[in-house]
């Protein structure tokens, strides 16, 4: 009996100590998932379709860029497509997640590689001796669940919000998804200029190939170039 409460009492700690994690990112998922729910309500799409694509896809930059495209008529592919780019981080981010958790089976470690993003996986990684717990998975489960019911939560309010407000206040949330990526950018260029130049390089690209094709294949190719290019421009020089 005194086993059975002491298990008991440890999964309750791992409980709190997960939902102590996750608040900074719930404090900060809420007003982000809001702004999109908005700006998916101006978009066009509604209601039940909004949720659907954080309930589905669960990527802030990936939503905000499916929403834009859907705003400027992008093709079905095309936005697959530059989901698929964006979100590509997510299988390196997988594995490396699974690794860390290798003390866990597959099947109790596999289902919560959908629920992470970059801020989930930043979190996981600074809690890594959790891994080595015997109840670590909840901790992880608990950090990544709060994130996500979070994130739901922020985009049905947003697209409440969307169809009450005024249409002059919800086009100009529309500065929330530039002001989102400015704010990711700058701390990175701190530490290293050569950022700065692929996102430029990205921008410039896009910019060309928007002359060519069609806005959604534009931010394809710029995505894809940019990509390529920090594989040589953040390439470490050999000694």
């Amino acid at each position: 009996m005194k086993e059975a409460i002491t298990e008991n009492e440890s999964r309750q700690q791992m409980i709190k100590q997960g939902l102590t994690a996750a608040l900074p990112l719930v404090l900060s998922y809420v007003p982000v998932a809001i702004t999109f729910g908005v700006l998916a309500q101006e978009a066009g799409l509604t209601l039940v379709e909004t949720l659907l694509m954080s309930v589905l896809v669960y990527a802030g930059a990936a939503q905000f860029m499916g929403v834009n495209m859907i705003a400027v008529g992008s093709s079905t592919v095309e936005i697959i497509v530059a989901t698929f780019v964006l979100n590509f981080r997510h299988f390196i981010m997988s594995f490396s997640f699974m690794n860390q958790l290798r003390a866990f089976s597959l099947y109790q470690k596999a289902p919560l590689t959908l629920g992470l993003t970059d801020e989930t996986f930043a979190v996981s990684a600074i809690h890594k001796e959790k891994s080595q717990q015997k109840h670590g998975l909840i901790f992880y489960t608990t950090v990544i669940l709060a994130s996500y019911i979070s994130w739901i939560i922020g985009t049905l309010i947003g697209g409440l919000i969307g169809e009450i407000i005024p249409p002059q206040l919800s086009e100009s949330m529309g500065i929330a998804l530039y002001a989102m990526f400015i704010g990711l950018l700058i701390p990175m260029v701190k530490t290293e200029i050569r950022i700065g130049l692929i996102a430029i390089l990205a921008m410039l690209i896009n910019l060309l190939a928007g002359q060519f094709v069609t806005e959604g294949w534009a931010i394809v190719i710029g995505t894809i170039a940019g990509g390529f290019s920090g594989i040589f421009l953040l390439k470490e020089n050999e000694s």
